[in-house]
């Protein structure tokens, strides 16, 4: 979708922010510069109506003059919904005076996403009430060609605005700065591994120039965050290229599974070669279902490969939590609507689009970078392929059960001995002669009690029923 002038202008700024202490931002100055309030030099000025006023003279069209947020509720033509690039007046608090504006980017479950000036201090893309809305306005001079004003859903956003929605996602589900040893990433903030961070710069990544580094990862900017994640997952991933719920979806795959394995995954969910190449034979499948179809398909194909890492034991739970989390997000990014329209089987997590983020969101410390070998469409047990029906369920091979194996080591120290004679089963006398009964006794009571507690353990971690798995045996 081509978006209007004043809203490309306003996404090249985006990452400004006002300047600590007692400096100002050049950029903030200019802004009131441009909305014809030259006399202001200070960025602690409310600056959200100078930086629209901006960012729509820069568009070719007029804005109101005013630094006064509210004055843009008499300008303009007003719209009866929100549209990508229409002016959104808020209220701010309980002063009949305040408010605030910014341009629409999107809106879902009840929220309406803005990318504006002096959000947290800087141009950046916020989630609103939509109950905290005065109206909607769009300019009436623009050269701009008119849509139907019947309101769009974050899926038909521009890929910019998408691109913002998707990053917002993955920094919550990154989280702050963490050093976990069982993580090969070591040392990560917002999602961005020391390594990638040390990268970016062209700084090589050594003894002595670690702990600097380490450092400025802890206070990296907002900015380069977003360079960052743009330039190394969101364009070499294509997620441009797709539609908005399916592009979250995999550009948080990306990040999480490697660029690579996100093609892969993405090929996979919708049945064509995997090569981790996406052409136009990919794209082209893409388009062959609804978005929440493929993406929920997707999402199954995450879970699996989550479920054969060897980390999965300390991770795991908090991979499958960030895919229900990255599933519920997509399903509010396509709307209400359009799920219930194209996905008959539609998961509680995604008819639930206000329950985007559960109350226990996962960081998702460990990062799949390591290319994997990736089997073909189907390869994967239980993986859905476009075209065929979802495998019931995705449980894993009851060998590899903790709880099973702590029942098999109870059973053996405690059972075995008493059923043993009884089916021809007997230590050999000098065993006992050399051990003692007693010894025996408490070798018996201690693999009973480490069955127990292995079993015990086993449930607690437990992710999804067991399967039954055919094995062959060659003599």
């Amino acid at each position: 979708m081509n978006q209007p002038a004043w809203l490309a202008a306003a996404w090249a700024e985006f990452g400004v922010r006002e300047m600590p202490g007692a400096g100002d931002a050049p950029s903030v100055i200019d802004y009131f510069r441009e909305a014809g309030h030259g006399g202001v030099g200070d960025d602690e000025v409310p600056w959200c109506a100078a930086f629209t006023g901006a960012m729509l003279k820069r568009g070719g069209a007029k804005g109101t003059g005013s630094l006064l947020a509210r004055s843009y509720l008499a300008w303009g033509e007003r719209l009866d919904a929100a549209k990508v690039g229409a002016i959104a007046v808020l209220t701010r608090g309980n002063d009949p005076g305040a408010g605030h504006a910014g341009f629409v980017v999107g809106v879902a479950a009840g929220k309406v996403f803005l990318l504006g000036g002096n959000q947290g201090d800087a141009v950046s893309v916020e989630a609103f009430d939509a109950s905290r809305v005065l109206g909607y306005r769009w300019p009436v001079t623009s050269a701009e060609v008119r849509e139907d004003n019947a309101g769009v859903s974050l899926g038909e956003a521009g890929a910019a605005g998408v691109f913002a929605i998707a990053l917002r996602h993955v920094l919550e589900m990154e989280g702050g700065y963490g050093d976990d040893p069982y993580d090969p990433g070591g040392p990560t903030n917002r999602g961005i591994t020391l390594r990638e961070f040390a990268k970016w710069h062209g700084v090589t990544l050594d003894a002595t120039s670690r702990a600097r580094l380490v450092e400025d990862l802890k206070r990296i900017p907002d900015e380069t965050v977003a360079a960052i994640y743009r330039k190394r997952y969101w364009e070499p991933a294509y997620c441009a290229e797709l539609p908005g719920a399916l592009a979250l979806m995999h550009f948080d795959a990306a990040v999480n599974h490697g660029v690579g394995g996100a093609m892969r995954m993405l090929q996979a969910a919708v049945g064509v070669a995997v090569d981790g190449e996406i052409g136009p034979e990919t794209l082209a499948a893409v388009r062959t279902a609804p978005a929440m179809t493929i993406v929920r398909r997707y999402a199954e194909i995450r879970r699996t490969r989550y479920r054969a890492l060897p980390h999965f034991w300390r991770f795991g739970r908090g991979w499958l939590r960030r895919v229900d989390a990255t599933l519920a997000a997509a399903a509010a990014l396509a709307g209400p609507d359009t799920v219930a329209a194209h996905d008959t089987h539609a998961t509680p997590a995604a008819r639930s689009p206000q329950d985007t983020h559960p109350s226990q969101t996962a960081k998702g410390q460990s990062r799949m970078t390591q290319d994997y070998g990736y089997p073909s469409p189907g390869d994967f047990p239980n993986q859905p392929v476009l075209g065929n029906a979802p495998a019931a369920s995705s449980g894993k091979w009851w060998l590899h059960s903790k709880t099973m194996w702590g029942a098999l080591i109870t059973a053996a120290t405690t059972v075995l001995p008493i059923l043993g004679p009884l089916i021809g089963l007997n230590l050999p006398a000098d065993v006992i002669k050399q051990f003692g009964d007693q010894a025996l006794v408490v070798v018996q009571a201690i693999g009973g009690l480490f069955g127990i507690l292995l079993t015990i353990y086993g449930r607690t971690q437990a992710t999804g029923p067991l399967t039954r798995r055919d094995v062959s045996v060659r003599v």
